[in-house]
Formats: structure tokens, sequence, C-alpha cells
């Protein structure tokens, strides 16, 4: 399926070329791609059998909550801390200056590296050295600019992650019978997809990688054929929320414009701006964010218009 074949206003090629084009003129790409990133790490959670929404990782961003599910006391196999590292180490050698930024700045907030050494150790000792394989196999150049390359690199990237069957657990039950249980497996089929978005950067359907475009479905069909519809359709699915996404962002953008009455030097739209990304922001974070006292970042966050709640009657 080459990119220019049988397009519609609809085709998900098309639509995400959209994306991709206004991305490079929007004034609120950074946003965009900020929020990207967190909406691609929550949709890699779900993949990897812990599903939370993006707003938990905002909460656990602005500093009000632990990483999701950390302290529910959940059997989850995988921390969402090793997750979002691992989704936001797959654009630390990309030299997009944008992307770069907007990683310093999430960054500065909050330090992924820290946190996932915290929450998720073994995840990292168990995952690591996978991702940083996949990762080396996806940016291998492609034969072609089609979506079937894509699909190809992914039953490629697939078989890597096949574990060697190793030999189980020999048991012996109470009435004597010997039994072989095989040794417990975890998916990997999400770090796949946490390859994704720099694949089809690579593959040049995109001039920047657009962390939401990780497509994958749990389960992979069986060929790289039968692969192809679904990632139109995910390609399509996701594009068309980007341009809804992108067109929200600049309309709440230019509301801040107009709305805040501040002085030229005055930080508040561009904590505003942040706060389209992170809402809930604490005023350490807002500290360290901007260069200000702790105490200045408090009087900032005050005269800033709170957003409007539902009232339970």
């Amino acid at each position: 399926m080459i990119r220019t074949e049988s397009l519609r206003v609809d085709d998900g090629l098309l639509l995400l070329g959209r994306l991709d084009g206004r991305l490079q003129t929007s004034s609120c790409a950074d946003i965009f791609l900020a929020r990207s990133r967190l909406e691609g790490a929550a949709a890699l959670a779900g993949l990897a059998g812990v599903p939370i929404v993006m707003r938990d990782l905002q909460e656990w961003i602005a500093g009000r909550t632990p990483p999701p599910r950390a302290s529910e006391g959940l059997n989850d196999p995988i921390s969402v801390a090793a997750i979002f590292h691992l989704a936001l180490s797959a654009g630390d050698d990309l030299k997009d200056p944008l992307a770069r930024a907007t990683l310093n700045v999430l960054r500065t907030v909050l330090d992924d590296r820290t946190e996932a050494e915290a929450y998720g150790a073994e995840d990292l000792a168990h995952f690591g050295t996978m991702w940083r394989q996949l990762r080396t196999a996806a940016d291998a150049p492609f034969p072609s600019g089609d979506l079937l390359a894509v699909a190809d690199r992914i039953f490629e990237l697939f078989a890597l992650t096949e574990p060697a069957t190793p030999s189980g657990f020999d048991v012996v039950s109470i009435d004597g019978r010997a039994l072989n249980l095989p040794p417990p497996e975890r998916d990997r089929t999400w770090l796949i997809a946490a390859a994704v978005p720099r694949m089809l950067y690579r593959a040049g359907f995109t001039t920047k990688v657009i962390p939401a475009l990780v497509l994958m479905p749990k389960f992979l069909p069986s060929s790289p054929i039968d692969l192809l519809p679904t990632l139109v359709q995910a390609i399509r699915r996701t594009a068309q929320a980007g341009l809804r996404d992108l067109d929200s962002i600049e309309r709440a953008a230019s509301r801040i414009k107009t709305g805040l009455a501040v002085t030229k030097r005055s930080k508040a739209p561009l904590l505003a701006r942040l706060q389209l990304c992170y809402p809930g922001l604490q005023p350490n974070a807002v500290s360290r964010l901007l260069g200000i006292t702790p105490q200045g970042a408090r009087k900032l966050l005050a005269s800033l218009p709170q957003p409007s709640r539902p009232m339970l009657i």
C-alpha cells in the first residue's frame, strides 16, 4: 500500500500528513507533542496490561500522586514508572529541537529516570536490554516508503522479542505426581509499540516523532499483510483525534493571550500554557520550571483563573 494510492478525504495517511504539516507551523506544537507523549505512554501501559488514562499521568507529573497504581496494591506485570521512562527514552537521541525542549520541560518537573529506579528497578533490568535492541533494529533503513515495510519491520522486531525456550519448574504434587510447570512470561508487544512512532518517522511518514502513534493491537495477526488494515485504522483514528486535540489546544492558547491582563514581563501566560499539558502543577514544580521563588510560584498560581468544575447537587 503506497502512500499516494487511493487517497480519500478521510484516508488515515492523508490525515496523518495534514496533522504533521500543521505541526510545522503551529505555535502550539510544543503543547501538542507534550500531550501526545502522555497519550502514547498511557496507550503503552494499556498494552502492557496496566490500564491507566492520561489524567493519571498528569496527576503524577503535577506532584499530586505517586506513580499510577503504585500505591494500590495491584499485582501489575510492570510498573507505570518503568513504562513511562522507556516511552520517554524512545526519543532521547532524536535531534528535533522542539521534541528535545518539551522533554527537558517534562524532566524539570518529573525526573522519569529517578522515578523508574525507585518504583521499577526490576522492570528496567528485565526489559531494558531488549528495549535498546529493539530501538536499534527499528532505526535500520527501510527498503521502501510504504506501510507494508513498517508492518514487516514490526514482525521482525516481534521475532527478536521471542524468548528462548527455558526449562520449566519441576514440582511434585501431594499425591506423588511429577509436574513440569512453564516459567511465567511477561508480554513484550508493548515494547514494539513504543518504537512504532519512531519507525513512522524513519520511514518518512512524519517529519516529527508523534508519540501517540503507537498503533499496535495487543495481539498480532498472523502476517504483515493482515496487520495492514489494523495499522491503517489506527492511523486514521489517532490522526483524527490529534487534529481535534490540536484545534482545541490552539483555541485554549488564543484565550490565554486575550484573557490574561498582565504585563509583558509576566510569566503567567507561560505558566497557563504549561498547564494545558500538566494541569494542577504544584508550587515547587512551578518554581523549578520558571526559575522563581516558591512564594512567587504560589502567587503566580493564585493569579490564574481556576478551571470551572461541575457542581454536585
